[in-house]
């Protein structure tokens, strides 16, 4: 039996162009990704993403529309599952309250698991400068796209 890892993804575009990215470091391993992670059991797409936004940027979000759901064989860079990411385009319902970085990296404090947000402009996202695969094939969608 080969076990299946659902994730989900926030693609939150501001007033400027530019999307909001999350740098992390988690099992001594540095990665950069967009808001959200991992489908919990019992929970439906929509409300796993906005408990991850909650989780994560301490944000509610509203759901705009579908954006993309993995269409090629992801394997996990953790473990042996693969891997399915749904990506929507999301909205703040309030105004975000983070420390936002400009640099990649630049966690604040040390541990095990770190994290830090910086807005990169769509005119300037690189798809690798994202780890996964699925977050480098969105980039490229989003970098094709103009978002009004």
């Amino acid at each position: 039996m080969y076990p299946f890892n659902v994730r989900v993804y926030g693609l939150l575009i501001n007033d400027h162009q530019e999307v909001l990215i999350s740098d992390e470091q988690e099992y001594g391993v540095r990665f950069t990704k967009f808001p959200g992670g991992g489908l919990e059991y019992g929970e439906g797409l929509v409300d796993g993403l906005k408990r991850e936004f909650m989780e994560e940027c301490n944000a509610a979000v509203e759901v705009i529309s579908h954006f993309y759901t993995t269409d090629f064989f992801v394997k996990s860079a953790f473990n042996d599952s693969q891997v399915i990411s749904v990506y929507y385009l999301v909205k703040n319902i309030q105004p975000l309250n983070l420390n936002f970085k400009t640099m990649v990296f630049d966690f604040d404090g040390e541990g095990d698991v770190l994290q830090s947000f910086r807005w990169v402009k769509l005119d300037n996202l690189k798809h690798e400068e994202l780890l996964f695969p699925t977050d480098q094939h969105v980039a490229k969608l989003l970098m094709n796209n103009k978002w009004d």
